[in-house]
């Protein structure tokens, strides 16, 4: 039977646990309150300029010195900041994790953080954001989650340029100290390992580990609104959101199971109207998000300048006809799609561990794959038709990339 352990150590980390039977390696997310929407307004990047100094050196090694050493034990590792957390992630066969955890404890308790490490650090984040020069498609959606999100919660992770220019090393020390504390961090593992044991281990390493983050809260709504970003390009990049439930409504699932006949593969719904049937665009998909209290449906489309209207038009369309319900072999390719979605990641510790920590973030609880397989099976046709009929998208964010303004 699926069981998800759980433990609260007196310090404030949530510890989880998830046994996967026939593994045997183990996987970990470390989910440290230091995201995105921590940073201070005129620092935005020092969120991942940090993320990615704990990897250059830590627990008194430097970075060859710290990095072989992971590497001489098989662990795979890497980070990944969000709007709420910075994400440590690594896989190891499972037997190493008592000689692996230390070291990767090291990397948020104990990081070198030496002054040498920062200029080849902030030149690849320049190097990251001048290069999106050269990727419209990220740019156009960068755009709009800053624009469609609640702020500070629209942060890219690639930062602003010229915050990252004048960025020293005392700003990303500082950073460290106030957020990388054990109130708010959620340690999560799946795979091989013994519970009582790893819990020991952790409480090693972690128990006197102190200090709290507190959770950052929305300031204001965002602009919204349609923004035409003018480019020279034969090309017309469009992304557009709009709110929906959030994840942890039980209604969730229908807003899923939408997205599944929406973007579901090659049947699904974008993908038939927009470019098969009328050959408007290159690519189109749709996809949903959440924060904890606030969910976001999102959908782009890349075209050409002749057909980025119609494009718009039609994209928008299909959103809305949505809520006139859809058909029997609309809904039974969705339930496919979601149970073999949750069988891919059953298969894998990695998608596991990251898994249940950020449900357990934004959900309150983890759920065990048994669980969200029974929510699948209790979706019927007439109660996701039911949620659409109810569920007609609201107003829109739109952001577009090209060379002529589209009329909303």
């Amino acid at each position: 039977m699926d069981q998800i352990y759980e433990t609260k150590l007196s310090n404030g980390i949530v510890l989880l646990g998830e046994p996967i039977a026939g593994a045997g390696s183990l996987a970990m997310s470390m989910m440290v309150p230091g995201g995105l929407a921590a940073q201070p307004s005129d620092q935005e990047g020092v969120a991942s300029v940090l993320s990615e100094m704990i990897c250059r050196g830590a627990g008194g090694m430097n970075a060859r010195e710290h990095s072989e050493a992971l590497d001489m034990l098989g662990v795979e590792r890497a980070t990944h900041v969000d709007t709420h957390h910075m994400k440590l992630s690594a896989t190891m066969i499972g037997t190493k994790v008592g000689e692996a955890l230390p070291m990767l404890v090291d990397m948020v308790r104990r990081p070198t953080l030496e002054e040498d490490a920062l200029e080849p650090t902030l030149l690849l984040a320049l190097q990251a954001l001048e290069a999106l020069k050269d990727d419209p498609q990220q740019y156009v959606v960068k755009e709009l989650r800053r624009r469609h999100n609640r702020l500070p919660f629209g942060r890219s992770s690639l930062g602003e340029a010229e915050h990252l220019k004048k960025m020293t090393i005392g700003d990303v020390k500082k950073f460290w100290e106030e957020r990388y504390q054990a109130g708010g961090t959620i340690l999560s593992f799946a795979g091989a390992f013994d519970w009582d044991e790893l819990v020991k281990l952790v409480e090693a390493q972690l128990g006197d580990w102190g200090g709290e983050a507190k959770m950052v809260e929305a300031e204001s709504e965002g602009e919204r609104g349609y923004e035409h970003l003018k480019a020279e390009t034969s090309q017309t990049h469009i992304a557009l959101a709009y709110d929906s439930v959030a994840d942890v409504d039980p209604e969730s699932i229908y807003q899923k199971a939408a997205v599944q006949v929406l973007s579901g593969g090659m049947s699904g719904r974008l993908f038939t109207e927009v470019r098969e049937k009328r050959g408007l665009c290159y690519s189109v998909y749709a996809s949903y998000g959440s924060q904890r209290d606030r969910g976001m449906m999102f959908s782009y489309a890349g075209t050409t300048t002749a057909r980025a209207q119609e494009t718009l038009d039609v994209l928008v369309e299909e959103l809305k006809r949505l809520s006139e319900g859809i058909d029997q072999s609309e809904f039974d390719r969705a339930v496919v799609g979601m149970k073999s979605r949750l069988v891919m990641q059953g298969e894998s510790s990695g998608a596991r561990a990251n898994a249940i920590g950020a449900e357990t973030f934004l959900r309150g609880k983890a759920m065990t794959l048994d669980e969200w397989a029974s929510c699948v099976d209790g979706i019927t046709i007439e109660k996701l038709n039911a949620y659409l009929k109810k569920s007609l998208p609201g107003e829109m964010t739109i952001v577009t990339m090209g060379e002529d303004e589209l009329k909303i």
